[in-house]
């Protein structure tokens, strides 16, 4: 055991709103915040904002809502070349140009006077009692402190919720389980003319040499097996979503570089097998892969209130909801294995108008100054697979964005904040209901 000395720390800035983590739910909380007129920080470990939506290489926005700023980023981001005929979907606009999206989220968060602070890690929580009152930052610079009115954890995995002492589980409620992770990856050389394009397990296409989910499974290293393949907004390149790692705990760094060893590792068998199988990517080459790893499960925190799987499946309308018209299916990816899990349903997913979800989700039962925003919030292991989608994510930032700034205002705790007061707001800035 190693005792670090104690030390004192320089205090680099005080905020109304500090936000962890820039993927779609923290790049929309600051943004909201920040044209709010609050002072809000952002600050991610990477290099560039977007997460997996950028970082990521994510093929495509998956899932739907309506309104709000997820609608707003869409409607700037969207590469709407002449190159693709008919999109993902039957939509141009899902498609991300990464490039593109990473510039429009900077203009943004720019133009909302957001601090932006990347290449830095959010590495422990200044807390007072059960309040949270800022957060430890390390990076180039140094060790440093933030001071904040309320942060905003959009970390994913719930880092510094976990270290505020805000109470959780990991994964599946029956074993502790989570679904695989993933290493998104581009390659070129594709003929689009001939190409299939794959976009969920349950797309059994049939192609001469066979089925294409079959003929992944047999000829695939376990645990790949499955076969999903994305247009892009460039001519010949396919985002591949198929390397896949079971077994693995995102907040375990160990495990992390294990994945990332083994889905690297895949891809090079994978071209090999669409080279050899698949129609159109007979000269097909690997152009680029993503630099953040896809953890699609790791804590669940507990809230004031919780969503199920039954809340989705009937398309409830929470009188406290603060994210409507969320629309998704049951994505887990098969815990043991390649493809759909047993428990899962993508074409099978028969609910379609949409779904809410409550304010009380986004607040830690017991933990003060704090609020949640992406798949960490409090949710059912398979309503998670729901909401877990980017674009939901994306208004969850826009919430509590909206929720942060209200008890700065009013100097009150974010559990007090008047659920209606939010909801007006939120559509007075295009969400509908």
């Amino acid at each position: 055991m190693f005792v670090e000395k104690s030390r004192e720390i320089p205090i680099a800035d005080y905020v109304d709103v500090l936000v962890l983590g820039a993927g779609p739910a923290g790049v929309a909380a600051a943004i909201t915040a920040g044209r709010q007129g609050a002072k809000t920080m952002l600050v991610e470990q990477l290099g560039n904002v977007g997460g997996m939506s950028t970082t990521g290489l994510m093929s495509h926005w998956t899932g739907n809502t309506e309104g709000g700023i997820y609608e707003e980023i869409l409607t700037k981001s969207a590469d709407l070349s002449e190159d693709i005929k008919d999109g993902i979907n039957g939509s141009k606009r899902q498609i991300i140009n990464p490039e593109r999206l990473k510039t429009v989220y900077l203009e943004m968060l720019t133009e909302a006077n957001v601090l932006l602070r990347l290449y830095t890690l959010a590495s422990d929580v200044i807390k007072e009692e059960d309040q949270v009152k800022g957060v430890i930052l390390e990076s180039k610079s140094g060790r440093e402190a933030v001071f904040a009115k309320v942060v905003i954890d959009c970390t994913g995995d719930g880092d510094i919720a976990e270290k505020s002492g805000a109470e959780f589980i990991k994964g599946r409620e029956s074993d502790g389980l989570m679904q695989p992770v993933t290493i998104m990856f581009k390659i070129g050389g594709v003929d689009y003319e001939r190409a299939v394009f794959p976009g969920c397990f349950e797309d059994n296409i049939e192609i001469p040499k066979g089925e294409i989910q079959e003929l992944g499974k047999s000829n695939l290293p376990y645990p790949s097996g499955h076969v999903l393949l994305y247009k892009t907004s460039l001519p010949g390149i396919v985002t591949c979503n198929m390397t896949n790692v079971i077994g693995i705990d995102g907040t375990d760094v160990r495990d992390l570089t294990r994945a990332t060893v083994i889905c690297r590792n895949q891809m090079t068998s994978i071209v090999e097998f669409l080279r050899e199988f698949v129609p159109g990517y007979e000269k097909s080459y690997i152009i680029s892969s993503a630099d953040l790893i896809g953890v699609r499960e790791t804590r669940h925190f507990k809230g004031v209130s919780t969503i199920t799987e039954n809340d989705i499946e009937n398309g409830r309308i929470f009188d406290d909801w603060v994210v409507t018209r969320a629309h998704f299916n049951f994505d887990v990816h098969n815990i043991s294995g390649s493809g759909l899990d047993a428990t899962g349903a993508q074409n099978e997913f028969k609910q379609t108008k949409g779904y809410t979800i409550p304010y009380g989700c986004f607040v830690p039962k017991a933990v003060d100054g704090l609020l949640l925003a992406g798949r960490n919030i409090s949710g059912t292991h398979m309503a998670h697979s729901n909401f877990r989608a980017m674009p939901i994510c994306a208004n969850m930032g826009q919430a509590v964005g909206v929720a942060a700034v209200l008890a700065v205002n009013k100097e009150i705790q974010v559990r007090d904040v008047d659920v209606k007061e939010i909801q007006q707001i939120l559509i007075e800035q295009g969400v509908e209901v």
